[in-house]
C-alpha cells in the first residue's frame, strides 16, 4: 500500500471522520487552489501565470513547512504574517468571512453524509 501515500491506522470508530477529512478534503484544497488562481487573475495575473508554478509551489511548500517543522500550523501562519502587513490583511478577511467555520462545517457535512451512507 505505501504507493498510494502514507498509511495511518485508524480505530474503526474514527474511520468516518477520518474519510471526511482525508477523502473529501483534495476537493477542498482544489477549490482553496481555484480560488488563489481567480485571486491572482482578479488582482492582474494573466490566467496562465495564476494557474502555473505560483499557486501550486505555494501550497506544496507549506504542507512540507508543516510537515517537516512539526510545528502547529497556526504558529507557522503567525510566522508569516508582518505587523500591519498584507498577510495578516488577507488573514482578517478570511477570519471575517469565517474561513475556519466554512471549513469546519464542510468536515461535519462530510462526516455525516459518510455515516449516513454506511447505515444504507
Amino acid at each position: 500500500m505505501a504507493p498510494a501515500g502514507r498509511l495511518d491506522a485508524v480505530p474503526e470508530s474514527l474511520i468516518d471522520a477520518a474519510s471526511a477529512v482525508s477523502g473529501c478534503g483534495p476537493a477542498w484544497a482544489y477549490q482553496f487552489i481555484e480560488a488563489l488562481a481567480d485571486g491572482g487573475v482578479a488582482a492582474g495575473l494573466p490566467r496562465a501565470k495564476a494557474q502555473q508554478g505560483i499557486r501550486r509551489q505555494m501550497l506544496l511548500g507549506s504542507a512540507r513547512m508543516v510537515l517537516e517543522t512539526g510545528k502547529h500550523p497556526g504558529e507557522l501562519k503567525d510566522a508569516v504574517c508582518s505587523p500591519g502587513g498584507s498577510t495578516i490583511q488577507g488573514v482578517r478577511l478570511l477570519e471575517e468571512r469565517a474561513f475556519r467555520g466554512a471549513v469546519t462545517d464542510a468536515v461535519l457535512a462530510a462526516f455525516e453524509k459518510t455515516k449516513d451512507l454506511g447505515k444504507k
